[in-house]
């Protein structure tokens, strides 16, 4: 029979052996937490060969799309003056007026109100309507302004803002102005913008992380991937149109305060929007399949799901529906001469 004190060694040695198996679970129990906790970070990617289409923006997976699966739109002149839109003033002259002294008499502010304020120019060579510019003789001016943007329609006060500044005008350049009737005009702004509220869409996803959150640097480089690039503002990302000098595709955008963090790495992000502008973007760059793409790509590159703002998950045939509405609303804005992506959409819906 063991005596007394062999039976507390063992017993001690065996609470001492239970002790540090639990104290190395705590340990690594802890340890794993705090790699949870720490934000996914980027990793260095191997340099690769600058592909010879790199001036070309690219698309969403370069594998899985071919070029003539984004039909390219025609490229756009500059957009003028546009009765569909804006009221504009016929101005007759008593002699042609150089280009120099209709920019001098423009007013110091381009605006009525909320609203635009232009003056083109009848080009006394070509015969052109056009953008004031020096070195230019003209024959005779419209001065405009547009009837509604998303600020609202057009209303008396601002109507009479638009009179004051184009009769400024004309009397510097001895013009006579023919002003349309402003109940009218007025009226007519109020159908445009009531059309305007009703196929006004903006779409955006939200891509939530699963589990662990994303470092700034994660989410930049899963992005950049899909052909994202940093946009003006801090925590902004745009996939960039196909034709230059035109607005983005899409806007990917994550908390401003993560961007800015003096230690960029520990910045923890847990949701990414991701948003579409419908009426800014021409149909043929196909925005909302590529939007589709990007949100689905992401989420599984990065272990995240996609959400609607109120953080209900987007199944697939919630998606279809969307696409399928969308048709129907590219549709409606052709018939009224204002397509998504057109000079004129782009001002309308602004």
């Amino acid at each position: 029979m063991p005596s007394v004190g062999v039976v507390m060694s063992t017993l001690q040695i065996g609470l001492a052996i239970a002790g540090g198996v639990v104290l190395a679970a705590v340990v690594a129990h802890g340890a794993w937490t705090s790699r949870k906790m720490v934000p996914r970070q980027a990793v260095p990617e191997e340099t690769t060969q600058v592909p010879s289409n790199a001036g070309i923006e690219p698309s969403m997976d370069p594998e899985s799309f071919a070029a003539d699966d984004f039909p390219l739109p025609p490229p756009e002149k500059k957009a003028g003056m546009d009765a569909l839109i804006d009221v504009i003033a016929p101005v007759a002259l008593e002699g042609p007026v150089s280009g120099e002294a209709a920019l001098a008499a423009m007013p110091a502010t381009r605006r009525a109100g909320s609203k635009p304020f232009a003056v083109e120019g009848l080009n006394g060579r070509t015969r052109q309507w056009e953008t004031l510019a020096p070195g230019q003789r003209y024959a005779g001016f419209q001065a405009g302004v547009q009837l509604a943007n998303r600020s609202g329609a057009l209303n008396q006060i601002e109507y009479s803002e638009f009179v004051a500044k184009a009769q400024e005008f004309c009397d510097a350049v001895n013009g006579t102005p023919d002003f349309p009737d402003m109940l009218e005009e007025v009226a007519r702004a109020r159908e445009l913008d009531q059309f305007a509220s009703e196929h006004d869409a903006q779409l955006g996803f939200t891509l939530r992380a699963s589990s662990a959150a994303w470092s700034p640097g994660y989410v930049q480089q899963h992005a950049a991937r899909l052909g994202f690039v940093p946009g003006v503002l801090p925590g902004r990302m745009v996939l960039p149109s196909s034709l230059a000098a035109m607005p983005p595709v899409l806007t990917l955008a994550f908390d401003t305060q993560a961007a800015l963090a003096e230690d960029p790495a520990q910045a923890a992000i847990r949701e990414v929007s991701l948003a579409l502008d419908v009426a800014q973007v021409d149909r043929g760059e196909q925005p909302f399949v590529r939007l589709r793409e990007a949100a689905t790509a992401l989420a599984l590159a990065m272990d995240g799901v996609i959400t609607d703002d109120n953080g209900q998950l987007l199944p697939r045939d919630a998606m279809d529906v969307i696409g399928s509405e969308l048709e129907s609303l590219y549709d409606t804005l052709e018939q009224r001469d204002l397509a998504a992506g057109s000079a004129l959409a782009r001002r309308l819906f602004s």
